[in-house]
């Protein structure tokens, strides 16, 4: 009998190990990945997006961060504004808002000894300027603004847009301008085939509608518009690389085209008041 217990408990004994490790294996292989899911993932990139859908570098995730403390940047002009101080008697101040397009532009150089203020912050959209208007335009006391904004929206830098979201806000900033007795000069969107941030959003039929919206809001308006696009296109309704690394930013063969038809545009609504609309 005892021979038999024995034997008995060591047959138990066995079950009991094996029903052990019979468990075990499922866990202990979850949690040691395969050789094959080992090479995925080191074939694997690393993301080249942030969460927000912007390109993962330096520039874009400060500008994510941007949004969430101050929308509209009001901080970014804010002591430049209050250092401007008022015009001087007779003097023919012109704000230009925009977006980096504007900012890239050396308004002293393309216009020296013009009162021309620039007011361009890279990477902004309509509804960025619309917020920042009253502070970084109308409280300067120019007698005309140019608007140059749009591309940004079409981009979605700040969210999915609309066209006609797009157009609204420019209508708002020309609409605040004019309510403040400053003449209003709208221009055109630039030319661009694709955005090299944000490939694949098909910009280059989205800006053709848009401006044909502008040039005919502003005649309705009886506000200046500007055609930068017909003087820069190519074929395919970008702008060429004579006059842009990235086929959004002009060089300064884009500029010296841009030049002298914004100083007609000033001129004209300068010389003919809030109601006079020319096509330049």
């Amino acid at each position: 009998m005892k021979r038999k217990s024995i034997c008995n408990t060591l047959w138990i004994a066995a079950l009991l190990a094996g029903l052990f490790t019979a468990k075990s294996l499922p866990a202990q292989q979850a949690n040691m990945p395969s050789e094959s899911n080992a090479q995925a993932a080191q074939a694997t990139p690393a993301p080249q997006t942030s969460p927000s859908g912007h390109p993962n570098d330096t520039y874009w995730n400060a500008h994510d961060r941007q949004l969430l403390v101050d929308f509209g940047n009001l901080a970014r002009f804010k002591e430049a504004n209050e250092m401007l101080g008022a015009p001087k008697p007779g003097e023919d101040r012109v704000v230009f808002m925009g977006d980096s397009i504007t900012q890239g532009w050396n308004l002293a150089e393309s216009f020296p000894g013009k009162p021309y203020v620039n007011r361009g912050i890279s990477g902004q959209t309509t509804p960025q300027m619309l917020v920042r208007f009253r502070q970084d335009v109308i409280d300067l006391k120019p007698k005309a603004v140019i608007i140059l904004a749009g591309t940004n929206d079409i981009a979605g830098n700040t969210g999915p847009m609309t066209l006609e979201q797009t157009e609204g806000n420019i209508a708002s900033m020309a609409e605040l301008a004019a309510a403040n007795g400053i003449n209003v000069v709208i221009c055109s969107l630039l030319p661009a085939f694709d955005y090299l941030w944000a490939p694949g959003h098909e910009p280059a039929p989205k800006i053709v509608k848009v401006n044909a919206w502008l040039k005919d809001y502003a005649a309705q308006k009886g506000y200046v518009y500007v055609d930068y696009y017909s003087a820069m296109k190519d074929g395919r309704g970008g702008l060429p690389a004579t006059l842009s690394k990235d086929g959004v930013h002009p060089l300064p063969a884009g500029y010296a085209i841009m030049t002298p038809l914004a100083e007609a545009g000033i001129e004209r609504a300068l010389q003919g008041g809030l109601r006079r609309s020319q096509t330049m």
